[in-house]
């Protein structure tokens, strides 16, 4: 268990941390399922949260029983399609797409001088901190194209940490879905989940909520207030 004084930086997830592109993932990937014939369902949506482009594909193809319908050629040009139409969308991202309190707790971190980095599989994840307007706060983002795996694999958040030269026990991994939160864990990080707590319970910290997090109540919480 780490003490709150050794914490030196914060990788963060995006897509339900930072902004919500979730739903306008959920619209592309929505075309996508219409245009194989697959059904888009709730569980659907929710199973694609947090994993990558081309693993979401293939989901979306399982679930309708189409995925030897289609040539790598046709999957790979199916995803281009899709993040195409998707880039459309985030296009019109500006600060007021921010999530509650996330502003506030990123310019807390910035002025106490925490270092922080972005760990999500979307590649288009400096577009996106680009529209919001707070890309500068942000020592790197992981570019998902080097990694080997994606989430659960601890990976992409052990690269967060080696993006801020720091120890895993000197960081805080924020996430809102479980394959994240079994990321951040895999790499020996604290882990902060935002969400439904008995979802999120693999995390050391919890809030239901984007607007709950804050230095002061990260100090206090259990994990490390003990």
């Amino acid at each position: 268990m780490a003490n709150f004084k050794d914490i030196k930086g914060f990788v963060f997830d995006l897509d339900g941390v930072i902004t919500d592109t979730a739903l306008l993932h959920g619209k592309a990937w929505h075309q996508t399922a219409d245009t194989v014939k697959s059904e888009w369902t709730p569980e659907l949506a929710v199973a694609l949260k947090g994993i990558s482009r081309m693993d979401s594909l293939e989901m979306i193809l399982k679930a309708g029983g189409h995925e030897n319908d289609y040539t790598q050629a046709q999957k790979e040009q199916l995803a281009e399609d899709k993040n195409n139409y998707y880039k459309t969308l985030i296009s019109t991202l500006t600060p007021a797409d921010i999530l509650p309190g996330m502003d506030a707790f990123l310019k807390e971190l910035k002025a106490k001088g925490y270092h922080l980095s972005v760990a999500s599989a979307s590649k288009n994840a400096p577009t996106i901190l680009k529209g919001l307007g707070i890309i500068d706060m942000f020592d790197g983002v992981v570019d998902p194209a080097s990694l080997h795996a994606g989430k659960p694999d601890p990976e992409i958040f052990a690269k967060g940490a080696e993006l801020l030269n720091f120890q895993p026990n000197e960081v805080i991994g924020l996430e809102d879905s479980t394959a994240g939160l079994k990321s951040i864990n895999g790499a020996g990080e604290v882990s902060l989940g935002i969400g439904d707590v008995q979802e999120m319970h693999e995390a050391d910290i919890n809030f239901t909520d984007t607007a709950q997090v804050s230095l002061a109540n990260i100090a206090n919480s259990s994990y490390f207030a003990g």
